[in-house]
Protein backbone atom coordinates (compact mmCIF):
# COMPACT_ATOMS: atom_id res chain seq x y z
CA UNK A 1 0.00 0.00 0.00
CA UNK A 2 1.34 3.42 -0.93
CA UNK A 3 1.48 6.23 1.59
CA UNK A 4 -1.96 7.84 1.83
CA UNK A 5 -2.62 11.57 1.92
CA UNK A 6 -6.30 11.13 2.76
CA UNK A 7 -7.63 13.81 5.11
CA UNK A 8 -9.94 12.42 7.79
CA UNK A 9 -13.14 14.42 8.01
CA UNK A 10 -15.74 11.67 8.50
CA UNK A 11 -15.41 8.64 10.75
CA UNK A 12 -17.47 5.50 10.47
CA UNK A 13 -18.42 4.14 13.90
CA UNK A 14 -19.44 0.49 13.65
CA UNK A 15 -21.15 -0.72 16.81
CA UNK A 16 -22.62 1.91 19.13
CA UNK A 17 -22.66 0.25 22.54
CA UNK A 18 -20.81 1.72 25.51
CA UNK A 19 -17.47 2.06 23.68
CA UNK A 20 -18.83 2.96 20.26
CA UNK A 21 -21.13 5.67 21.59
CA UNK A 22 -18.30 7.17 23.63
CA UNK A 23 -16.05 7.18 20.56
CA UNK A 24 -18.83 8.78 18.48
CA UNK A 25 -19.27 11.59 21.01
CA UNK A 26 -15.51 12.18 21.12
CA UNK A 27 -15.15 12.31 17.33
CA UNK A 28 -18.00 14.83 17.15
CA UNK A 29 -16.38 16.94 19.86
CA UNK A 30 -13.19 16.96 17.80
CA UNK A 31 -15.00 18.54 14.88
CA UNK A 32 -15.43 15.38 12.83
CA UNK A 33 -18.57 14.06 11.18
CA UNK A 34 -19.76 10.58 12.16
CA UNK A 35 -21.67 7.91 10.24
CA UNK A 36 -22.76 5.23 12.70
CA UNK A 37 -24.33 1.80 12.45
CA UNK A 38 -25.48 -0.88 14.87
CA UNK A 39 -27.92 -3.75 14.24
CA UNK A 40 -29.39 -3.75 17.76
CA UNK A 41 -33.01 -2.72 18.25
CA UNK A 42 -33.23 0.84 19.58
CA UNK A 43 -29.53 1.49 18.93
CA UNK A 44 -30.12 4.85 17.21
CA UNK A 45 -32.13 6.28 20.09
CA UNK A 46 -29.66 5.01 22.69
CA UNK A 47 -26.76 6.49 20.77
CA UNK A 48 -28.29 9.96 20.59
CA UNK A 49 -29.25 9.84 24.28
CA UNK A 50 -25.71 8.80 25.23
CA UNK A 51 -24.14 11.59 23.19
CA UNK A 52 -26.44 14.11 24.90
CA UNK A 53 -25.40 12.73 28.29
CA UNK A 54 -21.67 12.85 27.50
CA UNK A 55 -21.64 16.25 25.81
CA UNK A 56 -21.38 18.39 28.99
CA UNK A 57 -18.13 16.65 29.96
CA UNK A 58 -16.77 17.19 26.46
CA UNK A 59 -17.75 20.86 26.64
CA UNK A 60 -15.80 21.16 29.91
CA UNK A 61 -12.75 19.65 28.22
CA UNK A 62 -13.11 22.05 25.31
CA UNK A 63 -14.72 21.50 21.93
CA UNK A 64 -12.67 21.67 18.75
CA UNK A 65 -13.48 24.04 15.92
CA UNK A 66 -16.51 22.72 14.08
CA UNK A 67 -17.64 20.46 16.93
CA UNK A 68 -21.34 19.76 16.61
CA UNK A 69 -23.22 16.83 18.11
CA UNK A 70 -25.74 17.06 15.27
CA UNK A 71 -23.10 16.00 12.71
CA UNK A 72 -23.99 12.36 13.13
CA UNK A 73 -25.99 10.10 10.84
CA UNK A 74 -27.22 6.63 11.72
CA UNK A 75 -27.82 3.77 9.31
CA UNK A 76 -29.17 0.30 9.94
CA UNK A 77 -27.18 -1.05 6.99
CA UNK A 78 -23.41 -1.42 7.45
CA UNK A 79 -22.45 -0.87 3.84
CA UNK A 80 -24.59 2.27 3.56
CA UNK A 81 -23.09 3.69 6.76
CA UNK A 82 -19.56 3.32 5.39
CA UNK A 83 -20.23 5.33 2.25
CA UNK A 84 -18.03 8.43 2.26
CA UNK A 85 -16.06 7.70 5.46
CA UNK A 86 -12.33 8.40 5.74
CA UNK A 87 -11.59 6.18 8.78
CA UNK A 88 -13.45 3.38 10.53
CA UNK A 89 -13.60 2.71 14.29
CA UNK A 90 -15.13 -0.75 14.86
CA UNK A 91 -16.66 -1.60 18.24
CA UNK A 92 -18.48 -4.88 17.73
CA UNK A 93 -18.81 -7.77 20.19
CA UNK A 94 -15.58 -9.42 21.34
CA UNK A 95 -16.08 -12.54 19.23
CA UNK A 96 -13.35 -13.49 16.78
CA UNK A 97 -15.56 -15.15 14.14
CA UNK A 98 -17.96 -12.20 14.14
CA UNK A 99 -15.14 -9.67 13.77
CA UNK A 100 -13.47 -11.61 10.95
CA UNK A 101 -16.73 -11.54 9.02
CA UNK A 102 -17.38 -7.89 9.90
CA UNK A 103 -13.96 -6.78 8.69
CA UNK A 104 -14.37 -8.84 5.53
CA UNK A 105 -17.62 -6.97 4.80
CA UNK A 106 -16.09 -3.55 5.54
CA UNK A 107 -12.99 -4.34 3.52
CA UNK A 108 -15.12 -5.34 0.52
CA UNK A 109 -16.74 -1.91 0.11
CA UNK A 110 -14.04 0.57 1.11
CA UNK A 111 -11.09 2.00 -0.82
CA UNK A 112 -7.78 0.35 0.05
CA UNK A 113 -6.34 3.46 1.75
CA UNK A 114 -9.09 3.76 4.37
CA UNK A 115 -7.91 2.47 7.75
CA UNK A 116 -10.06 -0.10 9.54
CA UNK A 117 -9.35 0.22 13.27
CA UNK A 118 -10.75 -2.13 15.90
CA UNK A 119 -11.51 -1.29 19.52
CA UNK A 120 -11.03 -4.96 20.44
CA UNK A 121 -10.03 -5.45 24.08
CA UNK A 122 -7.93 -8.53 23.50
CA UNK A 123 -8.24 -10.14 20.06
CA UNK A 124 -5.29 -10.36 17.66
CA UNK A 125 -5.36 -8.34 14.44
CA UNK A 126 -3.52 -11.10 12.58
CA UNK A 127 -6.67 -13.16 12.96
CA UNK A 128 -9.15 -10.33 12.34
CA UNK A 129 -7.51 -9.31 9.05
CA UNK A 130 -7.26 -12.87 7.75
CA UNK A 131 -10.25 -12.69 5.35
CA UNK A 132 -9.64 -9.17 4.01
CA UNK A 133 -8.62 -8.20 0.47
CA UNK A 134 -6.47 -5.43 1.91
CA UNK A 135 -5.29 -6.78 5.28
CA UNK A 136 -2.51 -4.21 5.36
CA UNK A 137 -5.01 -1.47 6.38
CA UNK A 138 -6.42 -3.37 9.40
CA UNK A 139 -5.08 -2.15 12.76
CA UNK A 140 -5.93 -2.21 16.45
CA UNK A 141 -7.13 1.10 17.90
CA UNK A 142 -8.00 -0.04 21.41
CA UNK A 143 -9.21 2.78 23.68
CA UNK A 144 -9.53 2.74 27.44
CA UNK A 145 -13.05 3.09 28.79
CA UNK A 146 -14.54 5.69 28.64
CA UNK A 147 -12.92 6.73 25.32
CA UNK A 148 -14.40 10.21 25.41
CA UNK A 149 -12.35 10.98 28.54
CA UNK A 150 -9.38 8.59 28.81
CA UNK A 151 -6.53 9.55 26.44
CA UNK A 152 -4.91 6.12 26.02
CA UNK A 153 -5.23 4.25 22.71
CA UNK A 154 -3.21 1.10 21.95
CA UNK A 155 -2.25 0.86 18.26
CA UNK A 156 -0.80 -2.33 16.82
CA UNK A 157 -1.04 -4.11 13.49
CA UNK A 158 -1.37 -7.75 12.62
CA UNK A 159 1.17 -9.78 10.67
CA UNK A 160 0.03 -8.19 7.38
CA UNK A 161 -0.55 -4.61 8.56
CA UNK A 162 1.48 -1.95 6.80
CA UNK A 163 3.88 0.05 9.03
CA UNK A 164 2.54 3.12 7.23
CA UNK A 165 -0.98 2.32 8.47
CA UNK A 166 0.27 2.01 12.05
CA UNK A 167 2.03 5.36 11.71
CA UNK A 168 -1.00 7.05 10.14
CA UNK A 169 -3.30 5.67 12.83
CA UNK A 170 -0.99 6.83 15.61
CA UNK A 171 -0.86 10.28 14.03
CA UNK A 172 -4.64 10.50 13.63
CA UNK A 173 -5.28 9.64 17.28
CA UNK A 174 -2.58 12.07 18.46
CA UNK A 175 -4.03 14.83 16.27
CA UNK A 176 -7.43 14.48 17.98
CA UNK A 177 -5.95 14.63 21.48
CA UNK A 178 -5.37 10.97 22.30
CA UNK A 179 -2.22 9.41 23.82
CA UNK A 180 -1.44 6.52 21.46
CA UNK A 181 1.10 3.84 22.33
CA UNK A 182 2.48 1.15 20.04
CA UNK A 183 2.94 -2.35 21.50
CA UNK A 184 5.79 -4.10 19.70
CA UNK A 185 4.19 -7.56 19.67
CA UNK A 186 0.67 -8.96 19.47
CA UNK A 187 -0.46 -10.50 22.76
CA UNK A 188 -3.93 -11.29 24.06
CA UNK A 189 -5.25 -8.30 25.98
CA UNK A 190 -2.56 -5.97 24.58
CA UNK A 191 -0.81 -3.96 27.35
CA UNK A 192 -3.25 -2.10 29.59
CA UNK A 193 -5.75 -4.93 29.95
CA UNK A 194 -3.00 -7.42 30.78
CA UNK A 195 -1.77 -5.11 33.52
CA UNK A 196 -5.32 -4.79 34.82
CA UNK A 197 -5.78 -8.55 34.64
CA UNK A 198 -2.71 -9.07 36.83
CA UNK A 199 -4.23 -6.82 39.51
CA UNK A 200 -7.69 -8.40 39.17
CA UNK A 201 -6.18 -11.86 39.55
CA UNK A 202 -4.75 -11.08 42.97
CA UNK A 203 -7.80 -9.02 44.02
CA UNK A 204 -10.05 -12.03 43.36
CA UNK A 205 -7.55 -14.30 45.07
CA UNK A 206 -7.51 -12.18 48.24
CA UNK A 207 -11.31 -12.30 48.37
CA UNK A 208 -11.31 -16.04 47.67
CA UNK A 209 -8.82 -16.70 50.46
CA UNK A 210 -10.68 -14.51 52.95
CA UNK A 211 -7.72 -12.16 53.31
CA UNK A 212 -9.74 -8.99 52.70
CA UNK A 213 -13.22 -7.78 51.90
CA UNK A 214 -14.20 -6.39 48.52
CA UNK A 215 -14.52 -2.91 50.01
CA UNK A 216 -11.09 -3.07 51.67
CA UNK A 217 -9.44 -4.14 48.40
CA UNK A 218 -11.11 -1.30 46.50
CA UNK A 219 -10.03 1.14 49.22
CA UNK A 220 -6.48 -0.20 49.14
CA UNK A 221 -6.18 0.74 45.47
CA UNK A 222 -8.36 3.86 45.27
CA UNK A 223 -6.78 5.48 48.34
CA UNK A 224 -3.28 4.02 47.91
CA UNK A 225 -1.27 3.13 44.81
CA UNK A 226 -4.14 4.03 42.48
CA UNK A 227 -3.58 7.70 43.32
CA UNK A 228 0.07 7.45 42.30
CA UNK A 229 -0.75 5.37 39.21
CA UNK A 230 -3.10 8.12 38.04
CA UNK A 231 -0.06 10.36 37.72
CA UNK A 232 2.86 8.06 36.88
CA UNK A 233 3.30 4.49 35.72
CA UNK A 234 4.71 1.56 37.74
CA UNK A 235 8.34 1.97 36.73
CA UNK A 236 8.51 5.71 37.35
CA UNK A 237 6.83 5.22 40.72
CA UNK A 238 9.47 2.62 41.60
CA UNK A 239 12.15 5.10 40.57
CA UNK A 240 10.75 7.79 42.88
CA UNK A 241 10.46 5.25 45.71
CA UNK A 242 14.23 4.75 45.46
CA UNK A 243 14.90 8.30 46.62
CA UNK A 244 17.95 10.13 45.33
CA UNK A 245 19.56 6.87 44.16
CA UNK A 246 16.54 6.05 42.03
CA UNK A 247 15.30 2.78 40.63
CA UNK A 248 18.70 1.06 40.83
CA UNK A 249 18.72 1.48 44.59
CA UNK A 250 15.09 0.39 44.88
CA UNK A 251 15.65 -2.79 42.89
CA UNK A 252 18.81 -3.66 44.80
CA UNK A 253 16.97 -3.44 48.10
CA UNK A 254 13.43 -4.55 47.24
CA UNK A 255 13.96 -6.66 44.13
CA UNK A 256 14.25 -9.82 46.22
CA UNK A 257 11.12 -9.21 48.32
CA UNK A 258 9.14 -8.24 45.21
CA UNK A 259 10.14 -11.50 43.55
CA UNK A 260 9.13 -13.37 46.70
CA UNK A 261 5.70 -11.71 46.57
CA UNK A 262 5.35 -12.80 42.95
CA UNK A 263 5.86 -16.43 43.95
CA UNK A 264 3.23 -16.06 46.67
CA UNK A 265 0.52 -14.60 44.44
CA UNK A 266 -2.61 -16.68 44.00
CA UNK A 267 -4.09 -18.53 41.04
CA UNK A 268 -7.86 -18.25 41.56
CA UNK A 269 -10.55 -19.76 39.35
CA UNK A 270 -13.70 -17.85 38.44
CA UNK A 271 -16.02 -20.26 40.21
CA UNK A 272 -19.71 -19.49 40.79
CA UNK A 273 -18.95 -19.21 44.50
CA UNK A 274 -16.20 -16.64 43.96
CA UNK A 275 -18.31 -14.61 41.53
CA UNK A 276 -21.13 -14.55 44.06
CA UNK A 277 -18.79 -13.52 46.87
CA UNK A 278 -17.37 -10.62 44.86
CA UNK A 279 -20.78 -9.49 43.61
CA UNK A 280 -22.15 -9.56 47.15
CA UNK A 281 -19.25 -7.42 48.33
CA UNK A 282 -19.87 -4.86 45.60
CA UNK A 283 -23.60 -4.71 46.40
CA UNK A 284 -22.81 -4.14 50.06
CA UNK A 285 -20.60 -1.17 49.14
CA UNK A 286 -23.35 0.29 46.98
CA UNK A 287 -25.77 0.37 49.91
CA UNK A 288 -23.88 3.40 51.23
CA UNK A 289 -23.75 5.36 47.98
CA UNK A 290 -26.07 6.52 45.22
CA UNK A 291 -24.97 4.44 42.25
CA UNK A 292 -26.68 6.76 39.74
CA UNK A 293 -24.24 9.50 40.79
CA UNK A 294 -21.14 7.42 40.16
CA UNK A 295 -20.68 8.00 36.43
CA UNK A 296 -21.20 11.80 36.33
CA UNK A 297 -18.97 12.24 39.38
CA UNK A 298 -16.32 9.93 37.95
CA UNK A 299 -16.42 11.86 34.68
CA UNK A 300 -16.15 15.23 36.45
CA UNK A 301 -13.06 14.14 38.36
CA UNK A 302 -11.50 12.48 35.30
CA UNK A 303 -11.88 15.69 33.32
CA UNK A 304 -10.16 17.65 36.10
CA UNK A 305 -7.38 15.09 36.48
CA UNK A 306 -6.59 14.84 32.78
CA UNK A 307 -6.67 18.63 32.46
CA UNK A 308 -4.33 19.04 35.44
CA UNK A 309 -1.84 16.53 34.01
CA UNK A 310 -1.97 18.21 30.60
CA UNK A 311 -1.51 21.68 32.07
CA UNK A 312 1.42 20.52 34.20
CA UNK A 313 3.57 19.37 31.31
CA UNK A 314 6.08 18.02 33.85
CA UNK A 315 5.04 14.37 33.89
CA UNK A 316 5.79 11.75 31.22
Amino acid sequence: MSVSTRVINTVGVVGTGVIGASWAAYFLAQGLAVRATDPSAGAHERLLATIDALWPSLERIGLALGADKQRIEFFADLETALSGVDFVQENGPEKEDLKIDLFKRMDAVLDADIVLASSSSGLLMSRIQSACRFPERVVLGHPFNPPHLIPLVEVIGGAQTSPDVVERTMRFYADIGKRPIHPRKEVKGHIANRLQAALWREAFNLVDQGVASVSDIDAAIAHGPGLRWALLGPFMNLHLSGGAAGIEHLLDHLGGPIEDWWHDLGDPSMTPELKQKVAQGVREMLQTYAEQDFVPERDRLLVDLVAAKTDSGQLP
